[in-house]
């Protein structure tokens, strides 16, 4: 009997439940299946542990082939763009990751606009992404633009040198740039906190516009608020990369070895670490993506579609010209030069003509007789006309 029961209220629900409230777990299995793809861009002088961040990131090695350069050649190389790819599984979920590396950038002595080739680059992937847009096959559409960009500052100075200034003015209107206080372990934490602070003292001076986290619902929880607080007050994370495992008080962990003791990569008493990767890869992974999606690609397209239309619209008012004219030929668009070495060679022949008392006979006999431009009768005194030939050089009255 209660068999029967429940039966039929299991019943009276199905009919009352329609059955959309499934569509996220639609998006789950078919996000999951599809996979996911992320493109991180990390810029920064040499030897401020970039590579060996990015592998205690996402537990890979993606340098195994990178041949160290010495200092030599760091100061005559130019800057270049190397992409790695790798994809990484987790618990049934892929992730195509492609890490953008800007070797010698800021290694040279004259850095003059080193950041133009990080930039066109950028500008590279919107234009590709755009083509690929608008053709007739957009089922496969292979996204390569940089989502985010870790730009790495150094721990030695007071703050920003010109050069972080001006790369992150240069860029960020094109990419979502998070500052990081590179190789934290070489200063003290009150020396952190103090350059933290100038740091984002001088990015708001210079008007500098990084990565802003998104604010909080007002009906999440208290935990992950008082998290998101957290991150915005880490800016900019102070980190430190190691893929060492060192054994600290019976425990491995991954880290660096000191004299004076051990500094823990993943202990957030000891660097920012922990809180980067979380804010990459768990917190706001997708929110860059939908920011370089809506804000820094739209921009790029709004800004391909306008310079289009004015040319179509340019070209389209010089062809109303050219057909208004009765032309066959384009008319120029910008006025032509008068040829006043021509003007005056027509003025100076009309001068001769005008005084010339008579005519070389033989010349007369070589043409038909002038006709008379109008009726002798219709004036006292009728006009003569005469016959121009138009030579190379200038005019002949005859």
């Amino acid at each position: 009997m209660c068999v029967k029961d429940d039966n039929e209220r299991r019943k009276d629900h199905d009919k009352e439940y329609v059955g959309f409230a499934t569509l996220p777990n639609q998006v789950h299995r078919k996000s999951v299946k599809k996979g996911f793809d992320f493109t991180l861009m990390v810029a920064g002088e040499s030897g401020l542990g970039k590579s060996t961040l990015v592998n205690s990131l996402f537990l890979t090695d993606l340098y195994k082939d990178r041949n160290l350069l010495n200092a030599e050649e760091r100061i005559t190389q130019t800057v270049e763009i190397t992409k790695h790819t790798v994809d990484i599984e987790e618990k049934g979920v892929k992730l195509k990751l492609t890490i953008v590396d800007t070797p010698g950038f800021g290694d040279a002595v004259n850095n003059t606009e080193c950041w133009k080739s990080v930039a066109d680059y950028i500008d590279q992937q919107f234009e590709q992404y755009f083509r690929d847009e608008s053709g007739l096959n957009r089922k496969n559409i292979q996204d390569n633009r940089v989502h985010c960009c870790l730009y790495f500052i150094s721990p030695f100075g007071h703050g920003l040198r010109p050069l972080d200034v001006e790369f992150m003015k240069a860029l960020h209107e094109k990419v979502n740039i998070v500052p990081v206080l590179a190789k934290a372990d070489t200063l003290t934490p009150a020396e952190v906190k103090k350059k933290k602070i100038k740091i984002r003292e001088e990015i708001e001076q210079y008007g500098i516009k990084i990565y802003q986290f998104p604010d909080c619902d007002s009906d999440e929880d208290e935990d992950f608020k008082q998290q998101d607080q957290e991150l915005k007050d880490s800016i900019p994370f102070a980190v430190i990369g190691s893929n060492t495992v060192v054994e600290a008080k019976g425990k491995r962990v991954r880290g660096r070895l000191y004299p004076w003791g051990i500094v823990e990569v993943e202990n957030p008493a000891h660097c920012d670490f922990v809180k980067l990767r979380n804010m990459l890869v768990r917190t706001h992974m997708q929110d860059l993506k939908d920011v370089t999606r809506e804000t820094h690609y739209e921009n790029y397209r709004a800004h391909c579609i306008q310079s289009m239309t004015r040319m179509v619209v340019k070209e389209r008012n010089r062809n109303k010209l050219t057909r208004e004219s009765g032309t066959d030929f384009p008319i120029p668009m910008v006025p032509s030069v008068t040829d006043t070495e021509t003007e005056k060679l027509i003025r100076e022949k009309d001068e001769e003509v005008r005084h010339s008392p008579s005519r070389d006979p033989h010349e007369q006999t070589q043409h038909p007789e002038p006709e008379p431009c109008e009726d002798p009768a219709s004036e006292p005194h009728p006009k003569m006309c005469f016959n121009v030939t138009i030579n190379e050089h200038c005019m002949i009255f005859e």
